[in-house]
C-alpha cells in the first residue's frame, strides 16, 4: 500500500469485523461505585436516542472546552478564565457519562454492532488527545515543557497499549485505577482551578511542586497500567497460535506504529532552531496526538477484524513535513506555518478509518 492509499477494508475483513465480539474483563473502584448512577440516568435517556449520537454528542462537548483552553493558552503557560476551566471540567464530566451510557443504551435498544464499537473507541482515541492538552493547560506544564511532553505522551502510550494488549488477547482488560479515576481525577482539577487559579499547581510542599507530585503519582500510576498490559503481551497471553496475536501476527507488530509517533515528535522537538515545540505547545501535541489517534484506530480496527496492521499510513505525511523542512535546513523558516500546514494535512478520514461497504 502506498502511503497515500486510503486503508479499505476486503470482504474477508467485512465478514471478521460482522462476527467480531465484544469483550472485556474487570472493573475499576470508581466505575463500581458510578454504576448505579448511570443505571439509574439511562432509564431517563428516550430509547429513539441512538448510542452513536450520545457517543459523538460527548466528544463534540470534550473537544469545545479543551479548545478554549488551547486558545486562551497556546503555550500552555498563561491563565484562562476561571470559567473555562469549571466549563471543561464539566464537559469532561458530561462526555465521561455518555461515553458509560452509550454501550448500556446500545444493549437497551437491541442496536448493538461491531461498527458501534469501533466508533465508540476511535472516538476515545480523539478525546485522549484533548483531554492530556486540557491537563497540561490546567497544570500550566507549558513552563516545564519536559513534564508536559512526557504527561502527554504517556498518557497517548496508556491508551496505545491497552488496545496493543487487546489485540494481542482478544480481551479489553480495565484495572482498578484506569481511565474512569484517571478522568476523574483530571475533573477534580478542573474544578479546583476554577475556584483558586492555575497557580496553585505551583505552590510547593517540601520543595517540590504540587504538579511534579502529581505527575510523579501519574507516573507510578501508568507503570503499573504498563506492567499489567505487558504482562499480557509478552507473557504469552496471546490468542493467536503459539501465542501470538488474533491476527496471528507477531505481538510486536503494533509496537513500530507508536514508536514512530513518538520518534518524529522528539526529533522534531530536539531539532527546532526556533524552539517550535516550546512556542506552540498546545498545536504541536495536538498534531502528533491526533496521528496517534489514527495509529490507535489502526489497530482497534485490525483487533477487531483480526488482521495484520500495514506501517504505511498518510497520517505520518504531517510529522514528515516538519521532519524533512528542518532535515533540508529548514527551507521554510517560519516552523510553525510548517506546524499549521502539517495540522491541517491530516484529513477528517485519517481519524476513523474509511470502511467501503
Amino acid at each position: 500500500m502506498s502511503l497515500l492509499t486510503t486503508a479499505i477494508l476486503d470482504s474477508s475483513q467485512l465478514k471478521r469485523l460482522g462476527e467480531h465480539k465484544y469483550s472485556s474483563h474487570g472493573s475499576s473502584i470508581t466505575e463500581a461505585v458510578m454504576q448505579p448512577f448511570w443505571k439509574w440516568l439511562i432509564e431517563k435517556v428516550p430509547r429513539s436516542i441512538a448510542p452513536n449520537t450520545m457517543t459523538l454528542s460527548g466528544l463534540i462537548l470534550n473537544i469545545i472546552s479543551a479548545v478554549i483552553l488551547m486558545l486562551y493558552c497556546p503555550t500552555a503557560k498563561e491563565e484562562a478564565p476561571r470559567w473555562a476551566y469549571f466549563f471543561c471540567g464539566i464537559c469532561l464530566f458530561i462526555y465521561q457519562t455518555l461515553d458509560a451510557l452509550d454501550g448500556k443504551q446500545a444493549r437497551r435498544t437491541n442496536s448493538s454492532t461491531p461498527l458501534g464499537e469501533l466508533f465508540d473507541h476511535g472516538c476515545d482515541a480523539v478525546s485522549a488527545v484533548f483531554v492530556s492538552i486540557s491537563t497540561s493547560v490546567t497544570l500550566q506544564l507549558g513552563v516545564h515543557p519536559f513534564e508536559c511532553f512526557f504527561l502527554c505522551f504517556v498518557g497517548l502510550a496508556l491508551f496505545y497499549t491497552a488496545h496493543w494488549q487487546t489485540y494481542v488477547s482478544g480481551t479489553l482488560r480495565f484495572g482498578k485505577f484506569d481511565v474512569t479515576e484517571t478522568q476523574v481525577s483530571i475533573i477534580f482539577c478542573l474544578i479546583i482551578t476554577s475556584f483558586f487559579g492555575p497557580a496553585m499547581w505551583s505552590y510547593q510542599i517540601h520543595g517540590y511542586r504540587i504538579s511534579f507530585l502529581l505527575l510523579i503519582f501519574s507516573t507510578f500510576m501508568s507503570l503499573l497500567s504498563f506492567q499489567k498490559s505487558f504482562e499480557v503481551i509478552f507473557g504469552g497471553g496471546g490468542s493467536g497460535r503459539n501465542g501470538s496475536t488474533v491476527a496471528g501476527t507477531s505481538v510486536l507488530s503494533p509496537m513500530m506504529h507508536f514508536t514512530a509517533v513518538v520518534l518524529l515528535a522528539v526529533m522534531v522537538m530536539q531539532r527546532s532552531p526556533t524552539q517550535l515545540y516550546q512556542n506552540n505547545c498546545c498545536l504541536f501535541i495536538l498534531m502528533f496526538g491526533m496521528v496517534s489517534a489514527k495509529i490507535t484506530n489502526k489497530l482497534i480496527v485490525a483487533h477487531m477484524t483480526k488482521s495484520g496492521m500495514d506501517f504505511a499510513d498518510t497520517t505520518f505525511l504531517g510529522p514528515l513535513m516538519l521532519f524533512l523542512n528542518q532535515y533540508l535546513g529548514l527551507p521554510i523558516s517560519n516552523e510553525s506555518l510548517v506546524l499549521w500546514a502539517a495540522m491541517v494535512s491530516i484529513p477528517i478520514k485519517n481519524h476513523i478509518d474509511r470502511i467501503d461497504i
